[in-house]
């Protein structure tokens, strides 16, 4: 029997984004991707312009549909919510299918580079903290950790020592499992290598039990859609059986292939990374 991982995102004309990314990983890996779509857009919201058609009003019928059809996933995974009530599908969503045998991971988007992004509402984050506290895994960047664990990002924007950054970040994921998610993976670390001096880009998992970093060196940009491609990369793994590990691993080196070619290219930073032919890599 395949594999099936329920996606609940947008789905983005442009900025190869959200459900563009996680299909295209998904069915890569072997595993089909069941898409819930939060919101049609034009393109991503970081364009100047965009066209969104929320399809909040949509989202109980397809939870009941999927309820009369007696679905059964192997993992749920939530990316962009366009308001709270979205996130209060969601959790109906998965308390309906978050099973035993289920996992469930939330990439909680509600900002970057120190600021939430504008489109959200202080109760918005509010009830993201509510989704991210039902998730067996939870992929935050360094703006989103501070988010969901009301820390002030200005506390860790200058930290240029690698094993003081590092120690933070740890603490403050720990303090976010302590709120339930039994894994938080922070994504888009950047720090200097203290043992080759190499500036890296890393993502530090959190489980309890231990910390993995898996860091590449820098290669420049910061484009649109890498968060949705590592939770992806990470979303097919859990699917397959796979070690956390090995998966942060693989969509590093994965995402590193496609930021390198972004850079050598010029390609806008809203354009997205050109990672299409690079998806072999995830095929097992």
């Amino acid at each position: 029997m395949g594999k099936k991982v329920a996606v609940i995102n947008d789905l983005s004309g442009f900025g190869r984004c959200s459900l563009t990314a996680a299909i295209s990983v998904l069915s890569a890996m072997g595993v089909q991707a069941c898409p819930l779509p939060t919101a049609v857009l034009s393109a991503q919201t970081g364009y100047e312009d965009y066209h969104c058609v929320s399809l909040t009003e949509e989202m109980e019928q397809f939870r009941r549909s999927w309820e009369k059809m007696e679905a059964r996933f192997d993992g749920i995974y939530t990316g962009f919510a366009a308001d709270e009530e979205q996130i209060g599908h969601m959790i109906h969503i998965a308390e309906t299918f978050h099973k035993k045998k289920a996992f469930l991971l939330v990439d909680p988007i509600m900002g970057d580079h120190g600021y939430k992004f504008d489109i959200f509402s202080i109760e918005f984050c509010r009830k993201m903290r509510e989704l991210a506290k039902m998730a067996d895994i939870v992929t935050p960047n360094l703006t989103e950790l501070c988010i969901l664990t009301d820390t002030d990002y200005r506390m860790i924007e200058n930290m240029t020592d690698e094993k003081h950054l590092l120690t933070v970040i740890r603490q403050l994921a720990e303090n976010l499992r302590k709120d339930g998610p039994g894994t938080v993976v922070v994504t888009g670390i950047q720090f200097c290598d203290n043992e080759d001096g190499i500036r890296k880009m890393g993502n530090l998992a959190v489980t309890g039990k231990e910390t993995h970093l898996a860091a590449f060196p820098y290669v420049g940009g910061s484009y649109s859609g890498t968060g949705d491609l590592f939770a992806s990369v990470l979303a097919g793994g859990l699917a397959r059986g796979e070690n956390l590990k090995s998966m942060m691993e693989l969509a590093g080196s994965f995402i590193e292939k496609a930021i390198t070619d972004a850079v050598k290219e010029e390609i806008p930073r809203n354009d997205g990374v050109e990672y299409e032919k690079y998806l072999h890599m995830l095929m097992k």
